[in-house]
């Protein structure tokens, strides 16, 4: 892995060193999985039933992100989308704290962005 790249990752929060112990010590095994991360779905079926007031939908889609990016190491964006889960789990529709579920999910968005940037900047 690019020494910058990584260093980009680190300053963001992202956990490389631990992450590259689950992937048996292989950058290029690591990068192919930050690679496809961006085509992931679950951030914008996330979105979308965020918007749509569809909580209880919205709940598997962050439920999904959270395994995710911790997966991939991605601390910032774990521990914000770990908080929206907790606001949706086992919650009606109409249960939901609307507005601290969408406060979460304007935090997740910019964690999830700040990472996307990153790793769209440095891998082709």
């Amino acid at each position: 892995m690019d020494a910058n790249f990584r260093r980009k990752l680190e300053e963001s929060g992202a956990d490389v060193e631990a992450t590259l112990k689950r992937f048996m010590g292989k950058d290029e095994l690591y990068l192919k999985f930050l690679a496809k991360f961006p085509a992931d779905q679950n951030y914008a079926n996330l979105g979308t039933n965020m918007e749509a007031g569809a909580f209880e939908e919205a709940y598997k889609c962050a439920h999904a992100l959270k395994g995710v990016v911790g997966n991939l190491g991605l601390t910032p964006i774990f521990e914000r989308v770990s908080i929206l889960v907790e606001e949706l789990r086992n919650k009606a529709d109409a249960d939901v704290d609307a507005a601290r579920a969408n406060e979460e999910w304007q935090e997740v968005k910019k964690a999830y962005e700040q990472f996307i940037d990153i790793i769209n900047e440095n891998i082709p």
